[in-house]
């Protein structure tokens, strides 16, 4: 077995891929100010960004959920891999050949499970991209012809091509170093009679590919009329590829979704390629499954809220496209995007609006034009005959409670509005009431569930404010809105981690005991650990590693990791800032004793001996003097 990685080889990876290069691959930053990124958290669902990243740290932090850590520990969380995997990961990005304690050089079959098998997709990718030349894939470059694509658009979105034998992949496989436990693991072998075949076979294969980049499964299209297989076949679920949380497309599509604030949402493979070459590059697709909950998240964090963002579904104008429509509706709730509804003329999906009317064709039709709450409430409403008073109460029975479910009271109102024109009631006045009823009463069984979840969070709130008992107790927002001295404190911290110049070598002579709450003391005792904040001084990414060695538990680690990327209070960061706080903390602490030395000599009273009176009397008197001079010049008496 390989040994651990070589831990200079683990630095040089850190140093080698920037943070927010890494972070930018799932979801959107932008400037936070004092060089910090800030997007929506990828670990938790939020309405407004508390994701941090520091680029000149290396660290992330949110300060919702509390995550935090460099590039290595963001891997590691959001595509749960192990450390080595993800320093292999980041290594492959970025050139470095990795070195074992044990000697050799990343032996294939000692690398990680996801590592593994993202790279067999990656070799079977290539694979089907050099048999779409070969002869048998004639009638694969012909289906591709016919729906108006050419060479090159097949090469820019890697569609390849399986042959109709039974091994010729997995036998390719086997000869790339891969077992046939690795092959069945990824889904691109399958069970045979005498072992492994593969899955695909005869079909024209596109890779699917997570935010990242990873290929992590394919989307197969039947070729031949004696293949009993369904029309399109994609990998089963495997340990990378869950078809509810990918999306095709979003490899390519995420920057400009980014960019653009919008996101257009197809139903197929050749609808994306059509929709991409046609210019309208933040089109993406489901792959074998409906737009749900899971995808949601992906685009959020990318679109990231920001009121102007657009989503817009193109979806068939036929039952099953209607099914899918109202499908997405009901999620629709989940946005804060604007969302809307794109059906082409006579049904056409993208790629056939492409063929008949060409790319302009495709860009008009996903100009947002229907909301997509408008098309829902419409193909409601559509059941019922509206000429009769029953079909139009029913309508409204059925239409009023979805409208109820919209958040906002101004828009609810409007679309209760547009709900008594499609009904055909007179009264609009009516239905808005009905329906802001159906929202109250949605309301009330949910503060009837409310008060729990209430007292739930004040009681998090009275723990939060009571002092910690240690140093895995809760951390930062709990401890730094209430007491000043948590204020400042919370704020030296930040400056020895941030900043260590400005507080060293003053900050490595405070003790831990100068900290009064507990998980202040235990970031203090890291430091002191991991060799105290003059380490700091240039400073580099490897001070803040070792601190965050040094930490004893996750929380302190958490800890560490968000004092590293929270703002500053002061508009000036500078020698006078951090010798503000210097004298604020030490002061206190110097009160904090001449208290407890009083403190203890009025409870002993008479019955103090008189040598041990006189040293308490000596102490207090150096300690009153020292907070005088600490009063009167500051930093420069510490």
């Amino acid at each position: 077995m390989a040994g651990r990685i070589n831990d200079d080889d683990v630095k040089a990876v850190r140093d080698a891929v920037p943070i927010d290069a890494v972070v930018s691959e799932y979801l959107q930053l932008r400037n936070a100010g004092g060089g910090n990124l800030k997007g929506l958290c990828p670990f938790h669902d939020e309405k407004s960004p508390s994701f941090q990243v520091s680029p000149s740290k290396g660290l992330f932090h949110c300060f919702g959920c509390q995550e935090g850590g460099d590039t290595i520990a963001f891997v590691m969380k959001i595509d749960h891999l192990q450390f080595s995997e993800v320093v292999e990961r980041l290594a492959a990005k970025a050139g470095i050949t990795l070195r074992y304690e044990e000697g050799g050089y990343n032996p294939s079959h000692q690398r990680g499970e996801r590592i593994r098998l993202v790279e067999a997709h990656k070799a079977a990718a290539q694979f089907y991209v050099e048999q779409l030349d070969g002869p048998e894939a004639e009638i694969g470059r012909k289906f591709l012809a016919e729906r108006g694509f050419d060479q090159a658009a097949a090469a820019h979105f890697g569609v390849g091509y399986s042959p109709a034998g039974w091994d010729h992949l997995t036998r390719y496989l086997r000869g790339k170093g891969f077992s046939d436990k690795e092959l069945i693991a990824s889904g691109i072998s399958q069970d045979g009679r005498r072992g492994p075949i593969d899955r695909f076979r005869g079909r024209l294969m596109w890779p699917i590919s997570d935010t990242a980049g990873d290929i992590v499964g394919f989307g197969a299209r039947k070729l031949r009329d004696d293949d009993n297989g369904p029309k399109y076949l994609n990998t089963p679920e495997t340990v990378i590829y869950k078809k509810s949380q990918v999306l095709y497309g979003i490899d390519l599509a995420k920057k400009d979704i980014a960019k653009a604030s919008r996101a257009v949402v197809v139903e197929g493979y050749t609808d994306v390629m059509a929709c991409h070459l046609a210019g309208i590059t933040t089109a993406i697709a489901t792959c074998g499954t409906a737009f749900g909950g899971d995808h949601i998240k992906i685009l959020r964090r990318l679109l990231m809220d920001n009121g102007s963002a657009r989503v817009i579904f193109t979806f068939d104008g036929d039952a099953a496209g209607q099914k899918a429509a109202l499908r997405a509706f009901e999620d629709d709730q989940k946005f804060a995007a604007e969302t809307y509804i794109a059906i082409a003329p006579d049904n056409m999906d993208p790629c056939d609006l492409r063929l008949a009317k060409g790319d302009e064709a495709v860009r008009d039709l996903v100009e947002p034009r229907t909301p997509l709450f408008e098309f829902a409430l419409r193909q409601i409403v559509g059941r019922y005959d509206l000429e009769t008073p029953a079909g139009r109460a029913a309508a409204l029975d059925e239409a009023a409670p979805v409208v109820a479910k919209i958040k906002t009271g101004s828009v609810q109102r409007e679309v209760a509005v547009q709900l008594a024109g499609f009904v055909g009631i007179l009264d609009q006045e009516y239905v808005v009431h009905r329906v802001n009823q159906l929202a109250q009463w949605a309301r009330g069984r949910g503060d009837q569930r409310g008060p729990a979840r209430s007292s739930s969070r004040a009681g998090a709130q009275h723990q939060q404010t009571q002092p910690p008992t240690g140093p895995s107790g809760p951390s930062g927002p709990a401890l730094n809105l209430r007491s000043p001295a948590h204020r400042t404190e919370r704020e030296l911290l930040k400056l020895a981690l941030q900043k260590p110049a400005l507080v060293s070598p003053a900050f490595d002579a405070y003790g831990v005991d100068e900290f009064t709450a507990p998980p202040y003391a235990a970031v203090r005792q890291c430091i002191a650990e991991a060799g105290g904040a003059e380490l700091g001084v240039p400073e580099t990414r490897e001070y803040l590693v070792q601190v965050l060695d040094a930490t004893p538990n996750e929380t302190v680690r958490k800890l560490v990791t968000e004092l590293a990327v929270e703002v500053f209070h002061g508009k000036s960061i500078d020698e006078a800032y951090a010798g503000e706080h210097l004298v604020k903390v030490r002061l206190r602490a110097v009160d904090r004793r001449i208290d407890d030395v009083q403190g203890s000599l009025a409870r002993l009273g008479s019955n103090v001996a008189p040598d041990h009176l006189a040293a308490a009397q000596n102490e207090v008197w150096v300690l009153q003097q020292y907070a005088q001079s600490l009063r009167n010049s500051g930093a420069d008496a510490l």
